[in-house]
């Protein structure tokens, strides 16, 4: 996981409608940018609905939602479309903006060790310095939590 007070690594990626969007398109904002293992899974799905939910209350403290996954373009439309999501996904299916943000780990998983994403979110500010890291977060409670530490 990367520190606070590190500029966050720049990034390029598809967003889900296949526009190219950088991390500078936002400089300037404050942004929040969440890592998740799979579309449509219960916990990413959970976190996901729960940054919607209170999507008009980070607009109002001037905040951008980021969420990347490894996910493709096509995977990351159809979560849109299927919950309604009003934030940017983009799909890093080459790993290379997860492996840059320290976020593609060994796991554990009933016994069974693989690779794949902590669920890590990130609160970088207008000049793009990471101000807040947080690692292993619960997708259900991480939406609030971040909207918190905007406050």
């Amino acid at each position: 996981m990367l520190q606070p007070g590190t500029p966050a690594p720049p990034l390029t990626l598809p967003d889900q409608n296949g526009s190219p969007r950088s991390l500078a398109d936002y400089r300037g904002q404050k942004v929040i940018l969440y890592f998740y293992s799979k579309d449509m899974t219960a916990g990413c799905t959970s976190q996901a609905c729960g940054f919607a939910e209170l999507y008009p209350q980070f607009q109002e403290k001037g905040a951008v939602i980021l969420g990347i996954s490894k996910d493709s373009v096509a995977s990351h439309k159809k979560f849109e479309e299927k919950y309604g999501l009003p934030f940017t996904l983009l799909s890093d299916t080459e790993l290379n903006v997860i492996q840059a943000y320290d976020v593609w780990k060994e796991k554990k998983l009933y016994g069974k060790t693989s690779m794949g994403v902590v669920r890590t979110t990130y609160l970088i500010d207008e000049n793009g310095i990471i101000v807040k890291a947080f690692d292993k977060v619960k997708a259900k409670d991480n939406p609030a939590q971040m909207l918190a530490e905007l406050s």
